[in-house]
């Protein structure tokens, strides 16, 4: 029962990854790029220059990649980068990327974020940052690799193996999240169950 369950959550994730279709003309407050390939970047900063967004981070840099560099892969005037980018440096993981997220949202007072990342990776990256960001509305705009074949997985033995070790990766954030939403959901009955009482 566990391997069925298992597997019918692999297919249903990469059904997901497949389904996921950038929105021609989001619009939010702010962008985040998770980084983790040159493309995610492009797409975080043709964003930002179409004017989808007021400001942009970049999140989970590595501390050896200068701003500089990261201003000439964006693409993006000096004047628009330096005055309109922020770069997380302190991320490792994508727990990391939502908790660094976080504290650049709540600093800002932002409620509607794109989320620019991998197409395989949106789903844990979803996970963790509305563990993170409670109530903030996140639009997922993916980036898609043409060497990732998420439609066809099963006869692609690259995007399968990619798909696989993302999903293993999944269940951690999902159980995290899960965690998260039961205690909120804890905290709010003690505090409801508090001000009944004090009525």
């Amino acid at each position: 029962m566990a391997l069925l369950a298992f597997g019918a959550g692999f297919v249903a994730f990469a059904r997901a990854v497949a389904s996921y279709v950038p929105d021609a003309s989001p619009r939010a407050d702010a962008i985040v790029v998770l980084t983790g390939g040159e493309l995610r970047l492009m797409a975080g900063a043709r964003l930002l220059k179409d004017g989808r967004g007021a400001r942009l981070l970049i999140s989970g840099v590595n501390p050896q990649t200068s701003r500089e560099d990261l201003r000439r892969l964006s693409g993006l005037p000096p004047r628009l980068f330096s005055s309109r980018v922020d770069i997380d440096y302190a991320a490792h993981t994508t727990s990391g990327n939502a908790d660094e997220t976080r504290t650049w949202v709540k600093s800002r007072g932002y409620t509607r974020l794109i989320v620019v990342t991998s197409s395989y990776h949106m789903p844990r990256s979803l996970i963790e940052l509305r563990r993170t960001l409670p109530g903030i509305t996140l639009l997922p705009h993916p980036v898609v690799s043409n060497k990732i074949h998420a439609a066809r997985w099963w006869s692609d033995p690259f995007t399968a193996r990619v798909l696989m070790g993302e999903y293993v990766k999944l269940l951690p954030s999902a159980a995290r999240y899960g965690a998260a939403r039961l205690l909120r959901w804890d905290e709010g009955t003690v505090v409801a169950r508090k001000e009944a009482a004090r009525g």
